[in-house]
């Protein structure tokens, strides 16, 4: 059936049964980064009074689950990935009773709370770092870091960050002291992992937060934690196992642990690993079955928009996880990477850290429409999908913030080379025609931590929720079919061949899924067209769009398709 389609208005879903134990191999998951998704007091940051106020909203668009980045006590030095205290909320964000409130709040409506644990390292101003800086070189405060003598660097590691990983103490009559070390910023000390205290006190920190009513953790910089104590450099080649600061054979170790920790609580608590690992088998071993429940798929959203190679990145990453019986991961973007409205509207739409610059070029109408297209394909494709916050209202990457408003350290560490990340954390526009948006109420006594570009007017809440051919409006959609719809979500797999220039696959008996590039796209023969990223007119689906389709069948009919 041909049609011109476009997604509508839809009703609010109806809340996930609160007892399914496999909740999470299927879940949407919407990442907020609380410091800019609603400002509930008025001071110009986002707060827990703010995301309360919006659970309706995250309910109407249809999510499982929420993942908080770090709401702790904090000194932002990193964006709270500086972390002083797991057991109190940071001031600007709230008290730890409203946090309590706001996972009943949200579980009530059938959304579920991940947090956010830091274990490779603390914030210099950590209770336990301070004490290590009192006690002196040899005391046992010292042993739960990695303080080093030297009179030279200790090693010659690298930061994610840039820069150098090591920083030297000053002694209290003001000669050099020793280095202590720190894989990303100065104020982020790293823990020694071969330390009691430090295995014990991550334990205890899982059971503060799974007593409390959350239904797992997300697990940051999860491959870091555990150092060679040899500290030597980094080959050239490294072997299985053999890199100095990632992927120690000794983490699974760990990860049972704590495995086997959130296995004795009811339900499912899950755990899922920030792993960014080039090798396929090594990173499949984190989800084994006494390991991680899921891990970040960080390989497909690096990939350009290309049809061969998101091609390969979905083969790659389903013959990864099906040793191990584990749902794949599909996420666009989140608080660390540039938005996909812009990043797919450049001429390279692949995305790494190193590549970050000011001033690259991007075609923001074709960004959107390939991200639009991006959006269904990764809903349509097994496992469980990450929504950050923002993508679902077409927010392109804020690339005018004056640079000396840019807090990210990743930008002031690189000399001021790197654009940093703060692109992708400005506040988002929920009302109205200018700033705060509807961030903050209009008689908010500060301004947005970040500016908001004048044109976010287009891309507010309120401008998207009644029309039909939005951004939001495809996503509300798109989350409502793909709920009801019983080949999505995890399960069964297969490719439908129609060229080198489309993806389209099968999801059960009687769900198509076609993604188009830079080239039309002749559709298989359908009786209905679901869904679409654009119009669809004369069984024709445009350069850079997906289409969702009823194939033209009966359920149960075999065809000729590549079965995975």
């Amino acid at each position: 059936m041909d049609a011109d389609v476009l997604p509508g208005t839809v009703t609010p879903l109806p809340a996930p049964p609160d007892d399914d134990p496999e909740w999470w191999r299927s879940a949407v998951i919407y990442q907020v980064y609380p410091r800019s998704f609603a400002d509930g007091n008025g001071d110009g940051t986002g707060d827990l009074a703010g995301v309360r106020s919006r659970l309706g909203y995250l309910r109407e668009l249809g999510v499982d689950a929420i993942w908080f980045t770090p709401w702790y006590a904090s000194p932002l030095a990193d964006g709270g990935y500086d972390v002083s205290d797991y057991r109190a909320i940071h001031p600007d964000f709230g008290t730890l009773a409203e946090a309590e409130l706001l996972i009943r709040e949200a579980l009530a409506l059938g959304i579920r709370t991940i947090v956010d644990v830091v274990p490779n390292h603390v914030s210099d101003r950590h209770p336990w770092f301070q004490a290590a800086l009192a006690a002196g070189p040899g005391s046992p405060e010292r042993e739960r870091f990695w303080f080093v003598d030297a009179e030279e660097l200790p090693t010659r590691w690298v930061s994610p960050f840039a820069g150098d990983t090591w920083t030297r103490t000053t002694n209290p009559d003001g000669t050099p002291g020793q280095w202590y070390l720190h894989l990303f910023d100065a104020a982020q000390p790293d823990l020694n992992w071969n330390h009691p205290d430090v295995r014990r006190e991550h334990e205890d920190i899982l059971r503060f937060w799974f007593d409390r009513g959350v239904a797992g953790v997300r697990i940051d910089s999860a491959a870091l934690l555990i150092k060679d104590p040899e500290l030597g450099e980094v080959p050239d080649h490294p072997g299985p196992g053999e890199h100095p600061t990632q992927d120690r054979d000794e983490l699974h170790e760990v990860y049972r642990g704590w495995r086997a920790l959130a296995d004795s609580y009811p339900g499912t608590r899950v755990l899922v690993g920030e792993i960014w690992l080039p090798e396929l088998d090594r990173f499949v071993k984190y989800l084994r079955p006494d390991e991680m429940h899921t891990a970040f798929n960080f390989d497909f959203l690096a990939r350009p928009w290309d049809a061969a190679e998101l091609r390969s990145s979905i083969d790659l990453t389903l013959d990864a996880h099906a040793p191990v019986g584990a749902p794949s991961t599909w996420v666009l973007s989140n608080h660390d990477v540039t938005r996909p409205v812009t990043r797919y509207g450049r001429a390279d739409s692949s995305f790494a850290f190193l590549a970050k610059r000011f001033g690259i070029p991007s075609d923001l109408a074709l960004g959107t429409r390939r991200a639009r297209a991006a959006a269904l394909l990764t809903a349509a494709l097994p496992g469980s999908l990450y929504i950050y916050q923002g993508d679902e209202l077409g927010l392109p990457e804020a690339e005018d913030i004056p640079r000396e408003l840019i807090q990210d350290p990743m930008h002031h560490r690189s000399g001021g080379v790197d654009p940093g990340r703060d692109g992708c954390r400005v506040p988002l526009p929920w009302s109205g025609t200018r700033a705060p948006f509807g961030f903050s109420s209009p008689h908010a006594t500060g301004t947005p931590w970040l500016p908001q570009p004048r044109s976010w007017a287009l891309y507010t809440v309120e401008a998207q929720e009644h029309d039909p051919a939005s951004m939001l409006s495809l996503y509300r959609a798109a989350l409502r079919i793909r709920r009801g719809e019983p080949g999505l979500g995890d399960g069964a797999f297969a490719w439908l061949e129609l060229g080198p220039d489309a993806l389209a696959f099968r999801r059960g008996d009687d769900f198509v899924s076609v993604t188009s590039f830079d080239a039309p796209v002749a559709l298989p023969p359908h009786r209905e067209v679901l869904l679409a990223s654009t119009e669809v007119a004369d069984g024709v689906l445009p350069p850079n769009s997906t289409a969702w389709l009823r194939p033209q069948h009966e359920p149960g009919e075999t065809h000729p398709i590549t079965q995975r």
